[in-house]
């Protein structure tokens, strides 16, 4: 029996070119002689598809299409495909997320996911009925285990103990000789790591090869790592992050051969261990990946602008984006004014210069003098302060919007996820854009990235990542006269936002300030009205801004009000008797 993997990078809703691509990559598998090609998780809406299933035409045309797919099959290939199937058990939801067996035109088998996860960015249960059984799917006589990516995750009790039903240990008591589950896995932080030592401890428990097939691509914010695998009594063997690819293992041998999806020739070994990537550099590529697809799958934009201070931020989003795009598809734009110190544009040309990419110069003096005229009335005898700096800010927002509008571009923006915590960024201005690049990603991180980038050749100028972060909104401002040292404020914001501590437990963890932690919470909570209204960012941490935390934007906490403790006054009522 040989078994192949097909990783691949389907669009939402694209049914027409999510069919061509599975039977591209069935193809391929059956040219390399595959008996069974084996694709993720709801494998032709994409994942996921939100209120798409409640469209009803999109869900007939879904089973049109995996009917076409079923008649397509070349020879006598197996195929497994996730897809839709109706809840002819009403009341429930309508859907069920199953996943198909088909061979010479027919379906052979359907199951059901059976743990639909409804937490962070996840919401199944409102689109699905969970099923009603785990049973084994028998094929070549051979018993499939066949199961649905979250049923992996309360094996043997699980990691998240949210379940009360393990689908993995069933299906291994019914006896299966083979694992199958078919993923739609987002990446963040180390979850690879978690994810891959619960295949390794399914494995070594019922010593049963175990067959993981993932998405991979972004879509919008979500980001989808791969890193499909087989996990056999040789170890663990898997296709590369972030990119597409087939592999191809024999399960009479325990061998496998990963290639490339679409290009024929010599396939490339399967990854060891010895091969994975560090943590920054999953980073780097998840981000990449997110640009290129966010840029690719909208397809209808023709270039990307970024607006360009000579600080880290924009650097490192620039270089990110030439990563993705080709640095013809980049444009900068530096819009200094008479705050932007002379390093600030000689640091900006330094990363055009070293990305190759084009750098407009569109000063703002002018922009917000005729502002500042038109507001003199009005803030006459009143202090300057925020509000006469984020005219800047808004006027280079304005400047950026109206490119991308004339030019057929999108922004890219560039705030990061310490700034967008305390809500040090101007609404319409620096927080215009079509997706946050570094909206997850902390201000230390960005210093990581930049080094990282480097690592390679001139990319990010020395200068940018030495010299203290500034607005530049004022005369000597820096980004510490209004926030704690990025080093401490991104130890509290970690444990706030993605371990949900609270301002005690940090400052005793961290031996900060009671009070400084007490403020930093107190300026994440106040500031949930400016991240409602900004892009969607790039997903990256195990608890991202945006679908994933969701908090009212009208909200005052305060601690409840004091009492003594009594006991309750005793029940003198009388009741007759029986």
């Amino acid at each position: 029996m040989t078994v192949a993997l097909a990783q691949i990078n389907p669009v939402v809703g694209d049914l027409h070119g999510n069919c061509t691509m599975v039977l591209s990559a069935a193809r391929q598998a059956g040219a390399l002689g595959a008996d069974l090609v084996v694709f993720p998780e709801l494998t032709l809406t994409g994942y996921p598809p939100d209120d798409l299933l409640e469209d009803s035409a999109f869900v007939r045309g879904e089973s049109d299409a995996r009917r076409y797919i079923a008649q397509s099959l070349p020879g006598s290939l197996g195929c497994i495909v996730g897809g839709l199937a109706p809840n002819p058990g009403r009341p429930g939801k309508p859907l069920h997320n199953a996943a198909y067996l088909y061979e010479n035109g027919c379906e052979v088998a359907q199951i059901h996911k059976s743990l639909l996860p409804t937490y962070d960015v996840f919401d199944e249960r409102r689109y699905f009925e969970p099923a009603r059984e785990c049973r084994i799917v028998v094929w070549r006589d051979l018993r499939l285990g066949l199961h649905i990516c979250e049923d992996l995750w309360n094996a043997d009790g699980g990691l998240r103990n949210l379940y009360r039903v393990d689908p993995v240990g069933e299906l291994a008591a019914q006896g299966a000789d083979l694992l199958i589950n078919i993923c739609a896995s987002p990446f963040s932080d180390n979850k690879h790591q978690e994810r891959e030592a619960l295949i390794d401890a399914v494995r070594d428990r019922y010593s049963i090869p175990y067959v993981f097939v993932n998405q991979v691509g972004a879509n919008t914010d979500l980001i989808f790592d791969g890193r499909s695998c087989i996990a056999d009594t040789r170890g663990r063997m898997y296709l590369p992050a972030f990119e597409e690819g087939l592999m191809i293992w024999q399960r009479d041998t325990q061998t496998g051969i990963a290639f490339p999806l679409e290009r024929n020739g010599p396939g490339q070994p399967p990854r060891s261990e010895r091969d994975r990537p560090s943590e920054m550099e999953l980073l780097r590529d998840a981000l990449t990946l997110g640009i290129r697809d966010y840029f690719r799958k909208t397809a209808a934009f023709r270039c990307v602008f970024i607006g360009v201070s000579g600080g880290i931020d924009s650097a490192v989003t620039c270089a990110l984006a030439v990563r993705a795009l080709g640095a013809d598809q980049v444009i900068g734009v530096a819009m200094p004014s008479r705050y932007s110190s002379e390093g600030s544009v000689t640091d900006a040309e330094a990363l055009a210069q070293n990305l190759g990419i084009q750098l407009m110069t569109l000063p703002i003096d002018d922009i917000v003098g005729a502002f500042d005229s038109a507001l003199l009335k009005t803030f006459e005898d009143t202090p300057p302060g925020t509000a006469e700096e984020n005219v800047q800010a808004r006027a280079r927002g304005t400047l950026l919007m109206a490119l991308a509008n004339k030019f057929s571009g999108i922004v890219l923006n560039t705030g990061n996820k310490s700034e967008l915590s305390m809500g040090y960024a101007t609404l319409y201005g620096d927080m215009n854009g079509a997706l946050g690049v570094l909206g997850d990603v902390y201000k230390t991180e960005v210093y990581a990235l930049a080094q990282l980038l480097n690592r390679d050749g001139p990319c990010i100028p020395p200068a940018t990542i030495t010299k203290p972060p500034s607005a530049e909104l004022r005369p000597d401002q820096t980004d510490q006269d209004s926030l704690p040292p990025y080093d401490v404020l991104d130890s509290v914001l970690q444990r706030l936002i993605e371990q949900r501590k609270s301002a005690a437990a940090i400052a005793d963890e961290t031996g900060i300030d009671r009070k400084l932690a007490e403020d930093i919470c107190r300026q994440v909570d106040l500031n949930d009205y400016k991240r409602h209204q900004a892009p969607p960012s790039l997903r990256v941490s195990v608890k991202a801004f945006g679908v994933g935390r969701r908090l009212p934007v009208v909200k005052h906490r305060t601690a409840p009000p004091a009492f003594a403790a009594k006991a309750p006054p005793a029940d003198t009522r009388q009741f007759p008797s029986r």
